[in-house]
């Protein structure tokens, strides 16, 4: 069951979720909409493959940066890593649906699925893919759409206990190997 905004805010006055820093108006009928933080990191174009088994070095991969109140230019097609301006905490019994803001859709961004485990506790990172031409996002602005998604009971093993990402700020590259 999707919470409305009346189980987002019971949710949030009770201490089971966390959303800080929440303003009122962040709230919707369905959701509650997150900001952009000030981290990035673009994909770079490198010839030599990642071998996503062994321990490389993921950052040369990438270019990390952080915004000013210009923001970032998003070009045609690149795909960039972005984070909330919010840290989240999620209860053992919710799982989050993340969709992009419907007017950043009618741009042409995109952003690929993603699900926000139940027990996930930190900033959330998004990838974005730009559109056919050039757009500019600043800090603060909304930029994506948070469902919350009751579960019909509460996991046995949260993300708290297991999770590569738990407690993360700002943008966090890819922990690599992934085991076979």
């Amino acid at each position: 069951m999707i919470l409305s905004d009346r189980g987002i805010k019971a949710y949030i006055e009770k201490g089971w979720l966390v959303v800080d820093p929440l303003d009122e108006g962040q709230i919707r009928e369905n959701g509650v909409d997150l900001r952009i933080g000030k981290e990035y990191a673009r994909f770079k174009e490198v010839d030599r493959p990642l071998d996503v088994t062994n321990a490389e070095n993921v950052d040369d991969y990438y270019e990390r940066g952080s915004m000013d109140e210009e923001g970032i230019v998003i070009r045609p097609y690149e795909h960039v890593l972005l984070h909330t301006l919010e840290y989240v905490k999620m209860p053992e019994d919710l799982v989050a649906l993340v969709n992009l803001k419907s007017t950043l859709a009618r741009l042409g961004l995109y952003i690929p699925p993603t699900v926000v485990d139940a027990g996930f506790e930190g900033q959330i990172v998004i990838e974005i893919i730009g559109s056919s031409f050039p757009v500019r996002l600043r800090p603060g602005i909304p930029f994506i759409h948070f469902v919350l998604v009751r579960l019909d009971s509460p996991v046995e093993k949260g993300y708290s206990k297991r999770g590569h990402y738990q407690g993360q700020r700002g943008v966090k590259l890819p922990k690599l190997p992934i085991r076979l």
